[in-house]
C-alpha cells in the first residue's frame, strides 16, 4: 500500500511542475485523495459491500469534487490534475499513467446493463472539459482535446478534437513542414507559433497560403530561367523584401494609445 502511495506522489512530480514537496502534494492534491479513497471503495464493491462502497464514494465526491463510481477500474499512476467536476462511470476502465484534467466525464450513453463506459489504455491524456462517452476505447498514448466530445474509438497515439471528436491527421511530412517554416520566415512572420496539427482554422488558412506562395515562387523562378535562356532579361535576381516592421510599430503605438486612455479614465465621471 505504501509503495503505491509513493508511486502516486512521484507521478505528480512527473506531470505537474507546480508540485514542490511531498508533504504539499499529500495535503493539497484532491486528485490523489479521490484515487486513494476509490481504492478502498473498489475493494468493498468487489467484496459485495456495495452500499458501503457507494457511501464512501459519495463522501469522496463531497470532499474532493471528483465522482468515481466504486465499480470503475483505475490503473497505476493515474494523475487527476485539479479534478473538480470529474465523473467516472461504473464500467469505466482507466489504464496506467493516464492523465485527466478537471471537468472530464467518462460517461455512458445507454441505460442497459453491461459495459457502457469508456476504456482508456495506458498513457492517455484527456483535456479539461472533455466528454468521452459510451463503451469506446481510447488507444494507448491517445489524446483528447479540451471540451471535445468523443463517441467513437480512438486509435493509439492519435489526437481527437472538436464536437463530435475527430482525429487530427498529420498530413504533412517533415520536409513539407520545414519548407513551410522557411517560406514563413521569408515573408516576415511565423505561422507555426501554432502547431501544424492544431485544428485552428486561421493557422490552417495561413498554412495553405504558404503552400500556394511557395508553389508560385517555384513557377516564377522556372519561367524566369526559361525567358533568360531565350535572351530576355525581365526578371530581377532578388525579389524585394516584404517589410512588416512599419505595421508592427503602428500596432504598438495604437496599443499604447489605448492603454493611456484606460489609465486616464475617471470612473466617477
Amino acid at each position: 500500500m505504501f509503495s503505491r502511495i509513493k508511486e502516486d506522489i512521484n507521478s505528480v512530480f512527473d506531470r505537474d511542475p507546480a508540485a514542490r514537496t511531498s508533504f504539499e502534494v499529500i495535503l493539497n492534491y484532491p486528485g490523489l485523495h479521490a484515487i486513494w479513497i476509490h481504492r478502498l471503495s473498489y475493494r468493498l464493491w468487489c467484496a459485495e459491500w456495495k452500499l458501503l462502497a457507494r457511501v464512501i464514494s459519495t463522501f469522496s465526491r463531497w470532499l474532493t469534487g471528483i465522482e468515481i463510481h466504486p465499480g470503475a477500474k483505475l490503473g497505476r499512476r493515474v494523475f487527476i490534475d485539479h479534478g473538480m467536476g470529474i465523473v467516472i462511470g461504473e464500467t469505466a476502465e482507466v489504464g496506467n499513467d493516464v492523465t485527466l484534467y478537471h471537468g472530464v466525464t467518462l460517461g455512458g450513453t445507454s441505460w442497459k446493463a453491461g459495459k457502457r463506459h469508456p476504456t482508456l489504455e495506458d498513457n492517455v491524456v484527456i483535456g479539461a472539459g472533455a466528454q468521452v462517452l459510451g463503451p469506446i476505447t481510447i488507444g494507448k498514448g491517445g489524446k483528447v482535446g479540451s471540451n471535445s466530445v468523443v463517441v467513437k474509438d480512438l486509435p493509439a497515439n492519435a489526437t481527437a478534437v472538436g464536437i463530435p471528436g475527430r482525429i487530427v491527421p498529420d498530413k504533412h511530412s517533415k520536409d513539407e513542414n520545414q519548407q513551410r517554416e522557411e517560406v514563413a520566415k521569408k515573408y516576415g512572420f511565423d505561422a507555426y507559433a501554432v502547431s501544424h496539427d492544431n485544428p485552428d482554422p486561421v493557422a490552417k488558412a495561413i498554412g495553405r497560403l504558404l503552400d500556394h506562395m511557395h508553389l508560385m515562387d517555384d513557377r516564377v523562378t522556372e519561367l524566369c530561367k526559361e525567358i533568360n535562356t531565350l535572351g530576355g532579361d525581365i526578371c530581377p535576381k532578388n525579389l524585394p523584401e516584404l517589410r512588416v516592421g512599419e505595421f508592427v510599430e503602428d500596432e504598438k503605438a495604437a496599443a499604447e494609445r489605448r492603454e493611456s486612455k484606460v489609465a486616464s479614465f475617471d470612473p466617477e465621471i
